[in-house]
């Protein structure tokens, strides 16, 4: 395994080298996650949960139904669909 040396700045700030970011897939703005094991540190990309990744990608202009005005929807979209396969 080929080592790779970097300074801790001042303010604790370490440069991943870039052949590590590319091996990586890290691009600025990417978490990375830090786990200390015994006496060496594991450095790995931080993907996220689903919610992390996902979070504010289907946003909406439209206001948000109340739980009876969702129920209503949802009541109407039934009837429809039963409507439409029963032939009517």
């Amino acid at each position: 395994m080929k080592e790779h040396v970097s300074v801790i700045t001042r303010k604790g700030q370490v440069t991943i080298p870039a052949e590590i970011r590319r091996a990586l897939s890290l691009n600025e703005g990417d978490k990375i996650a830090f786990e200390v094991e015994e006496d060496r540190i594991r450095i790995a990309a931080h993907r996220g949960s689903v919610v992390e990744r996902t979070a504010g990608t289907l946003k909406s202009t439209t206001p948000m139904l109340s739980p009876e005005e969702e129920r209503e929807v949802a009541e109407q979209a039934i009837a429809e669909d039963v409507v439409t396969h029963m032939g009517g």
